[in-house]
């Protein structure tokens, strides 16, 4: 219920029917002042989207603690105490996706990196002081690396030298030196990205692409999650859509899981110390295991099925799900690839 102060005229505004108390008893509208200020704004935009009073806290309490638990009370007939299945992913997802993304990059160690600039090969890091002490080493790591061949190499893109040289070929080499339409199509996107880009942008561009669309295909792989769990389980018994929302309560537990890491890499990211460094490390190995071994009691509390039958057929389903996952990353990849500009 909102915390807004109730209008003084007891004339409903959606129907004009008299209202006694806070509510319309004709339309059910709620009879509170309408101009707010940007703070009850912000308030009420918030309640309406995770219920608050309650309901939102009580929902991820027992999502990150109770496996299986909130998923089972849904099903039950108990809803109106606990944020709707569809509400709950949406919410965690977009919470999650813009505060990941707003997280300062990660501070880069100042490691001894070799690159070629297009001018030779030279180390990418360090002072200048370093840089001079590392001069000796730098003239042997390119007079070694011309040896192997490396800059005909870093010219050549599969082994053709110029995007002029690859349709040249294409139009009039001969049958066997052609390549097909979708290699083809491939050799040419990366040399006009090539062209139009430096490395560093191409990769920031590739990766800021790459999030952007992994939401999408999140969303799209939940109804085959869903899928390979219907296929595991009596179809007389669970429909499709338990299954359904069995995922939708399980991805929004690995998002927030994912948010809960993010979180606190930033915050113990933030310095040098070594003991900072183990306590990170610890918390994530302890959050990735845990990510893991929730799937089996969520799985085993929810479709009441025994211990053993559980781990047999939840191994089965993460067998599955790897393969599938993995697909779907490499059509990620490609897509990503393919629109990028």
């Amino acid at each position: 219920m909102s915390r807004s102060p109730v209008r003084t005229d007891k004339t409903c505004l959606n129907c004009h029917h008299v209202v006694q108390e806070r509510f319309c008893p004709n339309c059910g509208q709620e009879n509170i002042e309408t101009r707010k200020t940007f703070h009850h704004l912000f308030i009420h935009f918030f309640e309406d989207l995770t219920h608050y009073e309650n309901a939102f806290w009580k929902t991820i309490r027992n999502l990150l603690l109770r496996p299986g638990a909130l998923t089972k009370v849904y099903l039950s007939g108990k809803r109106m105490s606990y944020l709707a299945p569809v509400r709950l992913y949406i919410f965690i997802s977009f919470v999650t996706f813009f505060i990941v993304a707003m997280l300062p990059e990660e501070k880069r160690d100042d490691v001894v990196k070799v690159k070629n600039d297009g001018k030779g090969w030279t180390f990418d890091s360090g002072t200048e002081e370093e840089k001079r002490q590392r001069d000796s080493i730098t003239k042997a790591v390119q007079k070694s690396i011309k040896g192997f061949g490396g800059e005909s190499a870093d010219r050549d893109i599969f082994g053709y030298k110029s995007l002029r040289e690859l349709d040249s070929i294409q139009k009039f080499g001969k049958p066997d030196e052609k390549l097909t339409e979708t290699e083809y199509g491939y050799l040419r996107k990366v040399f006009e990205l090539m062209q139009n880009n430096t490395r560093k942008q191409l990769k920031e561009k590739f990766f800021d692409a790459l999030w952007h669309n992994f939401p999408k295909a999140l969303f799209i792989y939940m109804p085959i999650f869903a899928f390979i769990l219907w296929l595991f389980q009596n179809k007389r018994r669970w429909y499709y859509f338990d299954h359904g929302i069995f995922t939708l309560h399980y991805f929004s537990f690995l998002l927030l899981i994912y948010l809960i890491a993010e979180l606190v890499n930033c915050i113990l990211g933030l310095t040098d110390f070594w003991l900072l460094d183990v306590l990170n490390n610890l918390i994530a190995l302890v959050l990735f295991v845990y990510a893991f071994y929730y799937f089996f009691p969520a799985h085993h509390r929810f479709y009441e099925e025994t211990r053993t039958m559980t781990v047999v057929k939840g191994g089965c389903i993460f067998v599955i799900n790897m393969i599938l996952s993995g697909i779907l990353m490499l059509f990620l990849l490609v897509y990503t690839f393919l629109n990028l500009h």
